[in-house]
């Protein structure tokens, strides 16, 4: 990746008509599975994406080798789409882009008070 990529995110935009390429082949249902799991994910997201690519690529995979063996996408998933993605994301209680805000917001808003009372 180089630089103009990074900062024009154009390596996202590939990756991202890739991923929605193979979801088309998918049954219906998976495809709504699929769905599903982009919106659950998105709150783990950093500023730019980038670090959910690996974590999507890896439930698209899933997603692609259970439909191609026949399986329903309930036996796969189960009945809760958000629990599952909350482990990819890295398990139960992972912070998400709306914590890792907070406590820099919360750092820096101490930082200036302890500069303020000092």
């Amino acid at each position: 990746m180089n630089f103009w990529e990074t900062i024009t995110g154009s390596d996202i935009t590939r990756e991202w008509k890739t991923f929605e390429a193979r979801a088309a082949a998918l049954p219906a249902d998976y495809q709504a599975a699929w769905e599903k799991i982009k919106v659950h994910l998105s709150s783990y997201s950093d500023f730019t994406g980038r670090n959910l690519v690996p974590i999507l690529d890896g439930a698209l995979g899933l997603l692609q080798e259970t439909a191609s063996e026949g399986q329903s996408v309930h036996e796969v998933l189960g009945d809760d789409i958000e629990g599952f993605c909350a482990a990819l994301a890295g398990g139960e209680g992972a912070p998400s882009y709306r914590d890792r805000w907070r406590e820099q917001l919360n750092r820096n808003v101490a930082r200036k008070l302890g500069q303020l009372g000092g």
